[in-house]
């Protein structure tokens, strides 16, 4: 189908509904519906129905979506079935420990090569390489990469950030605590564990004083 243009609040639901129907058993009812998807994911059954309407036209009325083709679909709107290209700043353990996540491959994520201002090694466990930082922007424009993540200290993203930029970067995955300064055309996307943190200690206390 056509791409529709889409708000960052749905492509934020996407993944989800996609891990759930992927961790459907064998077996399962080879249809489901945005009423069952919904009741599944404790999401209002009409947001659910907006959202897949805007990735697939596959939904039929009283039997739903044909479930594998609503995978596919989920999956090429997202782009993972198209591997996207990146780097990855900062080899710390943060940063080494994604370097090793065999998981991005599902999301069409492909670390090439990792990079540091004072790399301990020039390689990963599993053989990623990781060069110091005066090669990226060579590395980047050769490899025509467009995705960078940042996984250094705070004081130093946004100078990685202008780096990432000035070498052809559009979209970045910030792993850093801190707001990041960036043109209009350059997409941040800011993965806060603070505010997770925070808002999981919301719910515990929450759930605490109603046992009380």
């Amino acid at each position: 189908m056509e791409k529709k243009e889409i708000s960052k609040a749905v492509l934020k639901r996407l993944p989800g509904y996609l891990t759930y129907l992927r961790s459907l058993p064998e077996g399962s009812a080879p249809y489901i519906s945005a009423t069952a998807l919904a009741a599944a994911l404790g999401m209002g059954e009409v947001q659910v129905r907006k959202d897949l309407a805007m990735v697939s036209d596959g939904g039929r009325p009283k039997i739903g979506y044909q479930r594998e083709s609503l995978i596919e679909d989920i999956e090429q709107f997202l782009g993972y079935d198209n591997a996207t290209d990146a780097v990855l700043i900062g080899a710390g353990k943060l940063g080494q420990a994604l370097l090793g996540y065999k998981g991005f491959a599902e999301y069409g994520l492909n670390i090439l090569a990792a990079f540091d201002v004072a790399p301990k090694s020039g390689h990963t466990e599993d053989g990623k390489p990781i060069y110091p930082m005066e090669k990226l922007q060579g590395f980047c424009r050769s490899h025509k990469v467009l995705m960078g993540i940042i996984t250094v200290p705070e004081a130093n993203a946004q100078q990685v950030c202008d780096q990432l930029i000035a070498s052809g970067i559009k979209a970045i995955w910030s792993f850093a605590p801190t707001h990041l300064e960036v043109p209009d055309n350059i997409l941040v996307q800011h993965e806060n564990m603070a505010t997770s943190l925070a808002v999981l200690s919301m719910h515990l206390q929450a759930q605490i004083k109603e046992k009380k």
